[in-house]
């Protein structure tokens, strides 16, 4: 594959404007409350763009890529079922929290609703989700810029060795990264951001629409593959019937419940975004107007998943997909299917198997072969433009959540107290520095799993699911207490990890995928067991709050003002046009939700 002048051209002019918005911020950026929540001055309609993009990472475009070619239609159970509903939750009952109570992260409201150390465990747990997430991204880049062979001819000439390809696409995305963070903090992400999203759908939307007329559109990707590969419900009564491996209740306690509602009201990645709007109104209707685009993105990042692998082995060329000229990838497309080809042992140049024999597919390589089985010069350009743009939203959505939490809940409150704001600034600048080199280590990790869903799911059931459990206690029953909090979150946290080492997937080897313990079960799938492990660690941690609680001290009413549902002021939108209030906004998106799930049952 050869890049040509348009297609470098495109790229260049990207890297201009990104690093071009940091510099122009770079000069508002005058304190820390600038640096880290964007002085709360950003309109809704951009925070709202910013919240769905800094989700919408590498790591969701190549990961429901490679889930739905992995899992079928049902990958749209992450979005119908999961993100809308909590989306809608978030803005109507927990920003008001968030925003009203003025706290500058996550972390600090639970040191305003509970205690300094429900605060401390929890900012210390979210720093090391959010390094590992902004691993999966830099990895998911990595991944692609080496499929794409985009260093080769440079490698070539300078007469580096090929394998160092990898090494260098993640240092060189890393300090991109940095540079424009460095800049200009949160509101350079965020308008980044809004550019990215744009870049996204106009780099995926040709890719989609060339794939389905290719396969025949919907049905003609319903006759090529299995009809569990297109029914989102069907075949869910048992998880021997759907390739998630997980029955209804799994699915929406696991999934529906715990891990989205977890991910979207407690994670400050995108709570973050919401909190930088400029008033409570525009703060509630933040992630309703994110829903709205949310919900059709499956089309864009899952479709190709299912055209990878529904396309015929005899339309494949795969010259013109991947470089057979290196070890073991002529063996890797024979052993795949469609456009998926089979994982390759790096130090054998042999196809990977799992424990029982079969080939491991590389389900993350879906996007990066469809872009280069359907775009031709010039076009690539644009679609490695989107997936640049998906790398740099994820990645530094994480950064700029892991410098506000490690200045503000550890830096601030644990080593140095009453610092000048200057000082503060300085810090969080340099905190940047260390967030991206600790991505780096993160991202050789996710080198470990062929689908980055599964490994990033597993980190949110340790973090976000007991998490989710303190949140709806703290914020609904006001006698819930400070050492409840704690103890639950630490028990919640300890259960998953009893659950992931006494389980494991199918097929899978014991270690870093579970039972490093023992096995006392096997589920069909990782993502199976991924819901699983969320589902312990939420109960656990919500009946282990539930006994601390009732036997301690309770904190009086006065001191929960503001904090709690019963005892805050609702906040009154009257005086709204209709099209701007959150409740109107979240029925629409409700409502056009259930009916994408009844047309794809």
């Amino acid at each position: 594959m050869n890049l040509t002048f348009i297609d470098w051209s495109i790229m260049l002019l990207y890297f201009v404007f990104v690093l071009g918005i940091g510099f122009a911020l770079k000069r508002f950026m005058k304190t820390s409350n600038d640096f880290f929540l964007a002085g709360r001055s950003i309109p809704a309609w951009v925070c709202g763009l910013a919240f769905i993009s800094a989700n919408l990472g590498a790591q969701e475009v190549i990961g429901m890529a490679a889930s739905g070619a992995k899992y079928g239609i049902a990958t749209s159970h992450f979005y119908w079922v999961g993100a809308i509903p909590a989306m809608i939750f978030v803005g109507l009952f927990m920003m008001p929290f968030y925003y009203g109570s003025r706290a500058r992260s996550v972390p600090e409201y639970l040191r305003l609703r509970f205690d300094e150390k429900t605060r401390g465990f929890n900012a210390i747990s979210f720093a090391l989700m959010t390094v590992f997430s902004s691993g999966i991204s830099m990895y998911a880049m990595a991944r692609l810029l080496g499929t794409l062979h985009v260093f080769d001819a440079p490698f070539q000439q300078l007469g580096l060795p090929a394998s160092w390809i990898f090494h260098v696409s993640i240092l060189t995305a890393a300090i991109i990264v940095l540079l424009y963070i460095f800049l200009g903090g949160l509101t350079s992400a965020i308008y980044n951001e809004v550019l990215q999203f744009f870049l996204i759908v106009a780099g995926f939307l040709p890719l989609v629409w060339l794939g389905l007329r290719n396969v025949g559109g919907w049905e003609g990707i319903k006759q090529k593959l299995p009809a569990a590969y297109t029914h989102s419900w069907a075949g869910m009564g048992s998880p021997e019937t759907n390739l998630l491996g997980v029955e209804w209740f799994g699915l929406v306690m696991g999934l529906g419940f715990v891990l989205s509602f977890g991910y979207w009201c407690t994670d400050f990645l995108v709570v973050q975004r919401a909190m930088a709007a400029d008033s409570m109104s525009s703060a509630r209707r933040t992630p309703q107007i994110a829903a709205l685009p949310k919900m059709f993105i499956p089309f864009l990042v899952i479709l190709p998943g299912l055209i990878a692998v529904a396309l015929p082995r005899t339309d494949v060329t795969p010259a013109a997909v991947i470089d057979t000229a290196q070890p073991g990838v002529a063996a890797a497309m024979q052993a795949g299917q469609g456009l998926i080809p089979a994982k390759i042992d790096p130090s054998t140049g042999q196809v990977k198997v799992d424990k029982d024999g079969r080939p491991e597919l590389d389900y993350d390589l879906a996007i990066p072969q469809m872009l280069l089985h359907y775009f031709p010069t010039g076009i690539l350009g644009l679609g490695l433009t989107a997936l640049l743009a998906s790398f740099m939203s994820g990645m530094a959505g994480n950064v700029t959540a892991f410098n506000t939490v490690w200045t503000y809940d550890i830096y601030q409150s644990y080593i140095k107290k009453g610092a000048s704001d200057a000082h503060y600034l300085l810090v969080g600048r340099l905190t940047t520095i260390f967030g991206v080199a600790a991505s780096v280590l993160a991202a050789y990790l996710a080198t470990k799993f062929n689908n980055i869903m599964d490994m990033l799911q597993l980190v949110f059931a340790f973090v976000n699911a007991p998490l989710f459990a303190t949140f709806l206690l703290g914020m609904f029953w006001k006698r819930t207490t400070g050492h409840g909090a704690f103890t639950g979150l630490l028990s919640g946290t300890l259960a998953a990890a009893m659950h992931h080492g006494l389980t494991i997937s199918k097929g899978a080897l014991p270690g870093i995928k579970g039972g490093w313990i023992s096995i006392l079960h096997t589920y069909p799938s990782e993502m199976a067991q991924n819901f699983w492990t969320a589902i312990y660690a939420w109960v656990t941690c919500f009946l282990i709050t539930i006994l601390i609680s009732v036997v301690t001290k309770p904190r009086p009413d006065r001191e929960l003002v503001g904090l709690v549902y019963s005892l805050t002021e609702k906040p009154q939108e009257g005086h709204l046009p209709w099209h701007k209030k959150p409740a109107v906004l979240a029925i629409v998106v409700a409502v056009l939700t259930v009916l994408l799930n009844i047309i794809f049952w």
